[in-house]
């Protein structure tokens, strides 16, 4: 088989609530548990279901944002992200043809399924409805022909005679059942603020979890009917994916001198790209995972340093007594090391979160609030720094619940250009810190830029150790 032709499958559904999380994770352990090899990815920017994505089937969960990536990068970065599997199962994002908004259908789960040439399976909440199940159905089905809506998987079915009835109506649509799962909380993923609790923080519950709804889906649903379904899928045309040659096309070499750059990670900072580890690989870096909850000191001659996303106001005291790392990090970014924080690593170089005293490397104070700020952002950067080149365009997200003040430095991270303008986040010395959570693979400069700035910089601690 080749990697072009892989079997596939994306779950989607109508709205967001259906319980395409629960159908998609399922079926990953279900798949996983039979000897499959099975490639999880998710529809979207979304950090948290691909860590149940991971756990289900023993992979790296991957993101396909045609927005913050281009609809060019999805079939290779699927491609990549599912070399050597034996099935890929797509997980959509909100409802099958919601997308970024008012740009169409650029980042749906319609439009992955398009670029990725595979079959959708639409989980439908049945709770509330018999006859009118099939009537949904017909207008998903119909909507975008070049959407192939292969199958029905029925959720939060009440009854045999419930089940009876919505498979009768379904009989004249055309469209296939191929489960049909009852209502059942036990097997549910706790949620908070910005969405399911991630893995990392309750990992031995997350596992009962996926086992549970691994077996709700063998019992709920024909397994060999959607293998054969995810069989019928055309080769795609494109290369994979490739780190180093992105890198290449950027401009960029790697790095003979092989820097070390820390990876902040562990239950406060838990969103994180795949790609972001690869490409930093790829420019010649040595990557060294590390734990700010546990860890009282960087890596030993940590050059460079990333804090990607995550849940540390959640985690605020625990990050505030560890005071040696947080001393450690504030003295690598004195040192002009370059430090390269999105969202949750802003909040950790701020003097503060929620009263509890930070790494204080910015000039500036967070807290949590009441108030949601989600959407995806288009930026510049206005100057030069140590992870992007002046006049650099990205496409982000951004996805919080908290305020920092002041929101943006002398001299800003980005200057925000759509929807809304402008200035976001901090440059200083080395350090680029922002709200905005930026997919590399879009911008591969960004890892070498980091790299190339790490290679130049003095280890951690040299001056004391």
């Amino acid at each position: 088989m080749s990697g072009g032709s892989i079997p596939r499958l994306v779950i989607a559904a109508p709205s967001s609530g259906a319980g395409k999380t629960t159908v998609a994770t399922g079926l990953m352990a279900a798949f996983a548990e039979a000897g499959l090899v099975v490639s999880p990815h998710k529809v979207g920017p979304d950090y948290i279901d691909p860590g149940y994505h991971s756990l289900a089937t023993g992979r790296p969960g991957r993101n396909l944002d045609a927005y913050l990536c281009g609809p060019d990068r999805i079939a290779p970065l699927f491609l990549h992200g599912a070399a050597g599997a034996d099935l890929a199962l797509v997980e959509g994002v909100m409802g099958l043809f919601d997308g970024a908004s008012g740009m169409g259908e650029l980042s749906s789960t319609a439009q992955v399924a398009k670029l990725l040439r595979a079959p959708v399976v639409l989980v439908v909440d049945a709770s509330s409805q018999s006859r009118s199940v099939a009537a949904l159905v017909h207008g998903f089905a119909s909507w975008d022909p070049e959407v192939r809506l292969a199958g029905v998987i029925l959720n939060k079915v009440g009854s045999d005679r419930h089940e009876e009835l919505l498979r009768e109506a379904m009989d004249s649509s055309g469209v296939p059942v191929l489960g049909a799962l009852r209502r059942d909380g036990r097997a549910g993923t706790p949620s908070r603020h910005l969405g399911l609790v991630p893995v990392a923080e309750r990992r031995a519950e997350a596992v009962e979890s996926v086992g549970e709804l691994a077996a709700r889906v063998r019992a709920g649903c024909d397994l060999q009917a959607l293998l054969a379904l995810a069989h019928t899928v055309p080769e795609l045309p494109d290369a994979p994916w490739d780190p180093a040659a992105e890198l290449a096309s950027a401009g960029g070499a790697a790095s003979p001198e092989k820097p070390l750059i820390a990876v902040a990670g562990g239950a406060a900072f838990t969103f994180s790209y795949a790609e972001h580890a690869e490409l930093l690989a790829a420019a010649g870096a040595e990557v060294a995972p590390f734990d700010p909850l546990r860890d009282e000191q960087l890596p030993p001659g940590t050059q460079g340093l990333v804090i990607g996303g995550g849940f540390p106001e959640m985690y605020a005291p625990d990050l505030s007594a560890n005071a040696p790392l947080r001393a450690e990090v504030a003295a690598l970014a004195a040192s002009g090391a370059p430090v390269s924080a999105e969202c949750a690593g802003l909040l950790y170089l701020s003097r503060s979160l929620d009263g509890k005293p930070m790494c204080g490397v910015l000039p500036a104070e967070s807290r949590m609030t009441e108030r949601l700020t989600l959407g995806y952002r288009e930026a510049v950067a206005l100057r030069d720094n140590a992870l992007a080149a002046a006049g650099t365009r990205v496409r982000g997200h951004e996805f919080h619940r908290t305020v920092l003040e002041p929101g943006a430095g002398a001299d800003p991270a980005w200057g925000l250009t759509h929807p809304e303008r402008r200035l976001e986040g901090f440059v200083s010395g080395g350090v680029h810190a922002s709200y905005l959570h930026v997919h590399w693979a879009a911008e591969p400069s960004l890892a070498g830029r980091l790299v190339a700035s790490a290679a130049q910089a003095a280890p951690a601690g040299s001056a004391v150790r």
